[in-house]
């Protein structure tokens, strides 16, 4: 499960990411909070600042992938750590001092947004560098792992500080917490490091990377398959506090709890993903299928409670589907390409969500929390249904579902003459 920490390189930055991850997660509370406190809990500012930080990676994520094809990995990631830290540390002393205001927080937010343009291909090509091919689905199952695990702890103690000594301290500890990942990354060994050949400089890059993208149709239709689940079901976090305060009337503790039993189902996804060698399209299939299922099913929850334990196993699920499908696109695309093709990734995986968020809010205020729920389930089961299909017809394979013997699941090639062998 944790093969990839014998990699001396792997391991710093792994140290540096569980220590970042969790100021992250802090900041984002802290940044949340402070908007409201100065926009006197305006629902617009704080709606315009997420936008904000989201905005920059639709509009240029995918030169930005381009531009990490042509970098140094590791040189690149030391530049965009530190800007991250400065722009934390710059809005913390404001915030500290008693002078920040809703266009400081804006302006801070976007300039977080660009630096994420370099710093999220980056960081995703970079695992390959640093562990290999082999042992690549579980470094990015490990990155998971960190990602959750700052998920639980950091907004947990982010309100505790916030409560005792105000959102701008939160700023700085994040910002201070950047230090543990340059100095894992000043400290690794570049001779223990295996680059990918910097792609030359050359025009129309972009476009060639759109364009073998667009040659290879399993990348396409699991981005389409991507795009409806981001959009349309992995807007839970919204869905639990709707959940949670709408239909069973309960409080913002009960909140927390929920949302916590969403972290630690996808903390627990994130581990299995690690003992898994290599990453199987089956296995995507399977995991976006069971969050699709999971998700619907908690729609009918009859309480809180039932409705809460449905959330571990919908955690487990979707890091299972994220995680291994994250590794697929890296280990069978050409390396050179790799930062291309994962912009349009990252772009699919982190620009849908937005979009969809007030389209689920919208049939939540019309017909409920519960349908709003089971709209997003329904939208992923049939989406993953209907693209199962059609890789199975394009890559030749015929699908059974065994559910008495394991495997569950079972994919066989149909030869051209006729028979079938085992795939």
């Amino acid at each position: 499960m944790f093969r990839s920490l014998a990699v001396r390189n792997y391991r710093l930055f792994a140290m540096g990411q569980v220590v970042s991850n969790t100021g992250t997660w802090m900041q984002r509370v802290a940044q949340d909070w402070l908007v409201l406190q100065i926009s006197g809990g305006s629902g617009i500012a704080l709606g315009i600042t997420t936008a904000l930080q989201f905005l920059p990676m639709l509009l240029l994520g995918l030169w930005g992938g381009t531009l990490v094809d042509r970098a140094n990995k590791r040189r690149l990631l030391i530049a965009t750590q530190a800007a991250m830290g400065v722009l934390a540390l710059g809005l913390g002393v404001l915030a500290t001092a008693g002078h920040a205001e809703v266009w400081h927080v804006y302006l801070f937010a976007f300039g977080l947004g660009l630096v994420t343009v370099l710093d999220n291909p980056a960081r995703q090509t970079f695992v390959v560098e640093m562990v290999g091919r082999r042992d690549l689905p579980n470094a990015i199952a490990l990155n998971s792992a960190s990602f959750q695990l700052g998920r639980v702890v950091g907004p947990a103690v982010a309100g505790l500080l916030i409560a005792a000594v105000g959102s701008g301290p939160v700023f700085l500890i994040n910002a201070f917490s950047f230090l543990a990942v340059l100095t894992g990354m000043w400290m690794m060994r570049p001779g223990e490091l295996q680059p990918t050949e910097p792609a030359p400089r050359a025009k129309g890059q972009t476009m060639e990377g759109l364009r073998y993208v667009a040659g290879r149709p399993e990348l396409m239709l699991l981005l389409v398959m991507t795009a409806f689940l981001q959009m349309f079901g992995s807007n839970v976090q919204n869905q639990i506090a709707l959940m949670t305060n709408n239909v069973f009337t309960a409080g913002a503790a009960a909140f927390g709890v929920a949302a916590a039993a969403l972290a630690v189902g996808a903390l627990a996804g994130a581990l299995l993903s690690a003992r898994r060698e290599r990453p199987r399209l089956r296995t995507v299939l399977i995991g976006a299928l069971a969050f699709g299922t999971v998700e619907f099913a908690s729609a009918f929850a009859p309480g809180y409670a039932s409705f809460t334990l449905l959330l571990v196993p919908m955690g487990i699920a979707f890091l299972t589907f994220t995680a291994t499908q994250n590794a697929f696109f890296q280990l069978s695309v050409d390396p050179q390409l790799r930062g291309r093709v994962m912009s349009m990734y990252m772009l699919v995986f982190l620009g849908m969500a937005p979009i969809g968020a007030p389209i689920v809010g919208v049939l939540a205020d019309a017909f409920g929390p519960r349908v709003s729920l089971a709209t997003g389930g329904a939208v992923t089961i049939v989406v993953t249904i209907a693209v199962t299909v059609l890789l199975a017809r394009r890559l030749g394979t015929r699908i059974r579902l065994t559910p008495r013997t394991r495997p569950f699941l079972v994919v066989e090639r149909v030869r051209a003459a006729g028979a079938e062998g085992a795939a």
